[in-house]
């Protein structure tokens, strides 16, 4: 991505709902499922900081990120342990991390599965795994091109990926569900009244502080609801997984 989308992203990751709402998703997941602090908690393609800054409540996170700009923005926020590399060959060691989070960051990779394995790998036995992408091929728009994405998902292609890694599923399903038929609207607007040549946008932007109120609000009541409801459709495909115990062959999640 380029300079000035992580700089709107630096600028609005502590406010605007979508970023918002995601990492408390995220929190309320890792104390359900991982317990206090100490752990070793690795953020996969951390951006700007933003969810390493929750992440402390469970451990001193590690952050990694392609993009020294990300970093930059990361170390701005206090976090040192940073590291600028690639997703599909990290550089830690096999099993040394308690959880590892990769929230809308497997459709940035060609090889989402190569980066699967890798997550697998460095997950200690029972170690937990939460993942998030973008759901929909038909919801594919200039907003999935600015970003870089290389796909968009359905349940069944992201849970595919991640136990052919070696992983277990825990939990999987959609959330953002009761905004889908919103999101659907606009992008069908967009695509009928925007310019073909237009160049692409994301969506991302600031929000008019009363419809950032509400959004946020719908979001924290569907979060509410996790993990007993289990909507067949959202915005986002969510998954928690573990690394078996009793790891079958260790070669495999390589």
């Amino acid at each position: 991505m380029d300079p000035t989308t992580y700089a709107a992203m630096y600028r609005l990751e502590d406010t605007h709902w979508w970023f918002v709402a995601r990492r408390e998703l995220a929190r309320r997941i890792l104390r359900r499922h991982l317990g206090t602090a100490p752990n070793q908690v690795l953020d996969m393609g951390c951006g700007t900081g933003g969810t390493l800054d929750i992440l402390r409540e469970f451990g001193e996170p590690v952050g990694i990120d392609l993009e020294p700009i990300a970093l930059a923005a990361s170390r701005e926020r206090g976090h040192r342990r940073l590291v600028l590399g690639s997703g599909t060959a990290l550089p830690f060691a096999s099993g040394c991390f308690d959880a590892a989070l990769a929230l809308d960051v497997l459709e940035h990779i060609p090889d989402d599965a190569a980066a699967a394995r890798e997550m697998a790998r460095v997950l200690r036995p029972g170690g937990l795994a939460l993942v998030t992408v973008p759901a929909y091929a038909f919801l594919w728009s200039g907003h999935d091109v600015a970003l870089f994405h290389q796909r968009r998902y359905v349940r069944g292609q992201l849970v595919q990926v991640l136990e052919a890694a070696g992983l277990e599923m825990v939990w999987t399903g959609y959330t953002v569900s009761v905004l889908l038929p919103a999101a659907m609207l606009v992008r069908l607007w967009k695509k009928a009244t925007e310019p073909k040549d237009a160049p692409p946008v994301a969506d991302t932007r600031e929000t008019t502080p009363w419809l950032n109120r509400l959004l946020l609000g719908i979001l924290r009541l569907e979060a509410a609801t996790f993990p007993w409801l289990r909507p067949w459709c959202g915005l986002t495909v969510l998954a928690v997984a573990r690394k078996p115990v009793a790891a079958p062959d260790e070669n495999h999640a390589r």
